[in-house]
């Protein structure tokens, strides 16, 4: 089991915003920020602890995969719009993929190929 995980951005505040929506879709909201007073170092993601952290000291622009699960389709279908609204790249509109895995894809602002995903019906 994983506990958290993070990636580089080049610039944190830009990711931020894009972050902060995408993520917020979901449910999910900035649960801590290094240095504690401005956030310019790292922001991490979650609902109660940090699990997805951004970064200016972790390689960026890597063309990383991390996906996210989400409640309900609504649920990625707000998140792609998030994104995209957010200033993120369609990398690959909600729809169903397989049985029961219903998906969405958008690239952040460094190229990284985020994805919400609902497993059920």
């Amino acid at each position: 089991m994983i506990d958290h995980t993070g990636i580089g951005v080049a610039d944190i505040r830009r990711s931020a915003l894009f972050y902060d929506a995408a993520l917020g879709a979901l449910g999910w909201r900035r649960v801590r920020q290094m240095p504690d007073d401005v956030g310019t170092d790292g922001i991490a993601y979650g609902v109660d602890h940090p699990i997805f952290w951004i970064d200016r000291f972790h390689p960026h622009s890597v063309r990383q995969h991390t996906a996210f699960a989400a409640s309900s389709r609504s649920q990625v279908d707000a998140f792609h719009a998030a994104a995209l609204a957010a200033g993120g790249t369609d990398n690959g509109r909600p729809g169903l993929r397989w049985p029961n895995y219903y998906a969405a894809f958008v690239l952040d602002p460094d190229g990284n190929n985020m994805e919400a995903i609902f497993r059920g019906d």
